[in-house]
């Protein structure tokens, strides 16, 4: 339900720069975290998915301010996005936040609030968190270091008991509201290859004690949103400021068997070639050269792929859909469909081009080829473009930004339609991302920076089926984080 939402207006917002440090003193800092897929099973309302990318695409277009890194899956009639099973407070309980790099803090619905959901129709308990029920948690106060330095300075009227608060309105009006804790954030430490336990580490997190619109929704309803952004705000750059990761994560969402893996730390195989982000953006920004349709590069207006406000190319790993401006989306169409003249071609749900089709996409539809800058290529075959709904009856994932929002029609949004089964890397400190075709269902290797070992990671299912199981299906996506032990005591 956050999908385009992620393009969200931030009203007031908190950035956190200080965390503790992951308390283990153990070989090798490496961390799981358990993602989950949502909008699993066949035959999920379109409607819903497109609302979902609609309201993330708000949130990407008005975000000022705080931003994140997630992970997701691209199969539309599979799922829309990938959740994440974390343990916050002392005593542990269970959390399920969205993986979301499209915004920045991470926070949680919170004991006392004002139209937080108490049920969730993606078969999943929710859970309030209760500060006052954890023994480890403390209260963020506006005068602390980390508050004054987010808003550059003091607050105007602050005082030392008021705590530091945060308030989000996301593209669709909704909004979430609260303030800021510290706690306990628990995380499995990965000891060797395919191996774990369970560590803790502190972080701090908004108490959701408002939530409006959609967030106050029972039919996608989580228990909040992980931000994995660029800001200080967000879990990674949380932990890079206490020397403990690079700022550096991988995504790799297998569409396929479902699951997959997301690491944060330094992925060393396989090697993927990069493409230089674009500086001072909010969001995973990259630039386009061209786009090839079956071995043909489109004609396109000459300053189709210029960057700039409200424009360029966003990688987001939290939005379902590929989103092309009309100037795109329409050569695009055009091409793909001249290699079968005689389609007969059907809107379903008032925005879904699809079609009755009985061979393999694969054979009858051309490949889609995304040149970069610096010759990366993102190469996207009929059967990642394309999703099957019935037996025999498949539709085209690729969206027109122009009909979505007057605001972002000049917007490229490259979501899990086209990410899906590659291995996509977002190095934050050097300021690149790139990607490989890879396998999302065997493992990676991620770098131990200070023994300098490697370990393999890969996706597995630590769910039970029978608690969590949506639309018969149920799919499990292993986020790994690689911490970085401090050279200094």
């Amino acid at each position: 339900m956050m999908d385009l939402r992620r393009l969200a207006l931030v009203v007031v917002t908190v950035a956190v720069t200080v965390v503790g440090e992951f308390g283990c003193g153990c070989f090798g800092n490496v961390l799981t975290l358990n993602v989950l897929r949502k909008f699993a099973g066949h035959g999920k309302n379109l409607s819903a998915l497109r609302a979902h990318d609609i309201r993330r695409h708000g949130r990407l277009l008005s975000t000022i301010g705080v931003d994140l890194p997630l992970g997701g899956n691209g199969h539309p009639s599979e799922t829309g996005l990938y959740f994440a099973k974390i343990g916050l407070g002392n005593p542990s309980k269970d959390y399920y936040v969205q993986v979301d790099t499209g915004s920045d803090i991470l926070w949680v619905n919170c004991a006392g609030c004002d139209k937080c959901p108490t049920k969730s129709d993606l078969g999943l308990g929710l859970t309030l968190y209760d500060p006052k029920k954890s023994s480890t948690s403390s209260l963020v106060y506006c005068d602390q270091d980390f508050c004054t330095s987010t808003y550059d300075g003091p607050l105007p009227g602050c005082k030392s008991n008021l705590q530091c608060q945060y308030n989000v309105v996301y593209g669709d009006g909704s909004s979430t509201a609260g303030y800021f804790v510290k706690d306990n954030m628990k995380l499995e430490q990965v000891t060797g290859n395919l191996q774990s336990r369970s560590t803790n580490g502190t972080v701090v997190f908004g108490c959701g004690a408002r939530q409006s619109g959609e967030l106050g929704s029972s039919s996608e309803a989580l228990d909040g949103i992980l931000g994995f952004g660029q800001a200080n705000s967000s879990i990674i750059s949380q932990l890079a400021a206490s020397g403990k990761v690079k700022k550096s994560f991988a995504h790799c969402l297998d569409n396929i068997e479902g699951g997959g893996i997301f690491a944060i730390g330094e992925v060393v195989s396989p090697k993927v070639k990069r493409t230089p982000m674009v500086q001072n953006q909010a969001h995973y920004n990259i630039v386009m050269k061209d786009i090839e349709v079956g071995g043909d590069l489109l004609r396109l207006p000459s300053d189709i792929f210029d960057s700039g406000d409200q424009k360029g190319t966003i990688v987001d790993s939290g939005t379902t859909l590929a989103y092309l401006p009309s100037s795109i989306y329409e050569p695009l169409m055009t091409k793909i469909l001249s290699q079968q003249p005689a389609l007969n071609l059907h809107t379903v749900e008032d925005q879904f081009t699809c079609f009755q089709f009985a061979g393999s996409v694969d054979s009858g539809f051309p490949v889609v080829k995304f040149h970069f800058e610096d010759s990366l290529v993102l190469t996207v075959f009929p059967h990642e473009y394309t999703f099957q709904i019935r037996e025999d009856i498949w539709c085209f994932g690729w969206q027109n930004s122009g009909v979505q929002s007057k605001d972002g029609k000049d917007m490229i949004l490259l979501g899990d339609l086209v990410l899906s089964n590659k291995l996509v890397i977002y190095d934050i400190e050097n300021q690149n991302i790139g990607w490989t075709e890879y396998n999302c269902s065997s493992s990676i290797k991620v770098k131990d920076e200070s023994s300098g070992a490697v370990y393999s990671v890969g996706a597995h299912d630590i769910g039970s089926a029978s608690s969590l199981r949506i639309g018969g299906i149920l799919t499990l996506l292993s986020i790994i984080i690689a911490l970085l032990h401090s050279s200094i005591a």
